[in-house]
């Protein structure tokens, strides 16, 4: 049977394919592949620059140049010929040492070195790093999608930082705060947990089968193999870890993978927030010509896309948070059991982007309905409870939460009861005239310069 999209076991290379298409060549099986190609052609470059490992001579200009093209114009093709090696070696590593050997091997004059190619590796020294390469780089697409939902996020904040609005604790009508407020609560949130992610450092080894150099050292006792590792290392732009067993240990991995949860789970908190707002008209959504909001309603436009937002955020974190916590954990020196994990950081990736699009698409369609903040604000007097209570504390009232309590707890308040509970205060005048000029509307501290101020943010 042919392969086509709707044969797809899964939504994201099936329904969804091409809303994760920047990720495929990075996170799929070519794109290890890939990347392990690369691992292994720049170790060989490596090794020949190294003075001591003399078996191996310098290399000439367009030898490099042939070496680097066998990673860099890298193809489908290329991919499909490893996979059948594969289906001989029962090892995917070793598959794609073959590869590269014959790929070197093809070289006018390094046939006779094509041994240097994996020399003093094991699987993981490739794998461990390919998997960092895929990781930045999976992440460079992650991050400017992050970065245009915090300016979204902190434009709308802006635009509406004045605007008061009823807050709600506990689900109950509560002290006044704006929109622009929230958001930028939202804002704030968001952006901590980007600037973590997009500066996190992915670790890397290079130190054979249990970390020690055993092999290298056997073969070249007198070359300085740490620092000879750690440059390498550090030239894929990969922080060197000295100490590992077989495996680097996958610290880094859970950590990206913990601060992309908050990041998540933050989005989550906010797609959850906008879509009970929108069930209160406080957002209406625009209308899309074609769309069909329900199959037996016509009049309805629903939150679909924070709906499908919430549930990819839920799959990625299921997945991230799983893998957090399997890849730290491995039998003595190395077991197995983390490669058929690793393979599922594209699901988890591809669930973050659907996400986060879907996103950045709901908001695309919301209106502010100002209006029906407002009324739904001046229809809840008794949220200035809170103001009359702890200004009769300032003059030395009598049990005034109490008073206040009695009166108010449960009750609806409107402008005319207000009013009326202000002419029983024993209070100064000026105190109980301040207080008879004060609205919900009017009630909501500095909530508009926070709307406003400075926050970590890296969008500019």
């Amino acid at each position: 049977m042919s392969f086509d999209p709707i044969l797809a076991l899964g939504a994201l290379d099936g329904r969804y394919r091409g809303k994760i298409e920047p990720l495929a060549p990075i996170l799929s099986e070519f794109g290890l592949l890939h990347a392990r190609v690369e691992v292994e052609c720049r170790w060989f470059l490596a090794l020949a620059e190294a003075k001591d490992v003399a078996e191996l001579p310098p290399l000439s200009g367009d030898q490099q140049e042939a070496i680097t093209r066998i990673f860099s114009s890298f193809g489908v093709a290329d991919a499909n010929s490893i996979k059948a090696l594969e289906r001989t070696t029962n090892h995917d590593v070793k598959a794609v040492e073959y590869f590269v050997k014959a790929a070197i091997g093809a070289i006018d004059g390094l046939a006779p070195h094509i041994e240097f190619v994996h020399f003093a590796c094991t699987s993981e020294d490739i794998n461990n790093l390919s998997h960092a390469l895929m990781l930045t780089r999976a992440r460079s697409v992650l991050l400017p999608v992050m970065e245009r939902l915090l300016i979204e996020i902190d434009t709308l904040a802006r635009a509406t930082a004045d605007l008061a609005m009823l807050s709600r604790t506990h689900g109950q009508p509560a002290s006044p705060t704006t929109l622009g407020k929230e958001l930028a609560n939202v804002h704030q949130r968001l952006a901590r947990q980007f600037s973590q992610f997009s500066t996190q450092t992915a670790l890397g080894k290079m130190n054979g089968a249990v970390g020690s150099f055993n092999a290298h050292l056997i073969a070249y006792p007198n070359a300085d193999w740490e620092i000879l590792s750690a440059g390498f290392v550090e030239s894929l732009g990969v922080t060197n870890n000295p100490h590992t067993t077989q495996i680097e240990p996958h610290d880094y991995i859970a950590e990206w993978f913990h601060t992309l949860c908050r990041f998540n789970q933050v989005l989550l908190d906010f797609d959850r927030d906008i879509w009970s707002y929108v069930s209160i008209d406080y957002f209406k959504q625009r209308k899309v010509e074609g769309e069909t909001g329900s199959s037996t309603m016509p009049h309805k436009v629903n939150p679909i896309d924070f709906e499908n937002s919430e549930g990819n955020l839920g799959i990625a974190n299921a997945l991230l948070e799983h893998m957090a916590a399997k890849l730290q954990v491995s039998r003595w020196q190395r077991d197995l059991s983390d490669s058929t994990v690793l393979r599922n950081i594209g699901s988890a990736f591809g669930h973050c982007l659907l996400a986060y699009e879907s996103t950045l698409k709901g908001m695309s369609r919301l209106e502010v309905n100002a209006q029906a903040i407002t009324e739904d604000l001046m229809d809840r007097w008794e949220v200035l409870t809170e103001a009359i209570q702890t200004v009769m504390r300032r003059y030395g009232c009598v049990t005034p939460y109490e008073q206040l309590k009695n009166l108010t707890r449960g009750r609806q308040m409107d402008a005319g009861l207000y009013r009326e509970v202000l002419e029983e205060l024993e209070i100064p005048a000026q105190a109980k005239a301040e207080l008879a000029a004060l609205t919900p509307s009017g009630y909501i501290g500095i909530a508009p310069r926070l709307a406003r101020s400075r926050r970590p943010d890296s969008s500019k």
